[in-house]
């Protein structure tokens, strides 16, 4: 996955807050600003989750069978 920063979080709390961020957004009750500034994180953590998904298929791919035990190929 991505390298973390302190405004990326891992996929599992991006997934969480994206959750949170849907529900706020499908109450309501935000302002039109509030509505978009959730709106745009909501983006930055679907693209994070997205990215999060392709690395584990990759690695996933990367499982080969070598001798009759599977083993993890290092990504390049």
């Amino acid at each position: 996955m991505a390298k973390k920063s302190a405004n990326l979080p891992d996929f599992e709390a991006a997934l969480a807050e994206l959750e949170k961020i849907v529900e706020k957004m499908e109450s309501g009750e935000q302002s039109l600003e509030d509505a978009l500034k959730s709106f745009q994180r909501g983006i930055e953590l679907t693209r994070l989750c997205q990215q999060g998904l392709k690395d584990a298929e990759q690695k996933v791919e990367k499982l080969i069978q070598q001798n009759g035990e599977v083993r993890a190929v290092p990504l390049n």
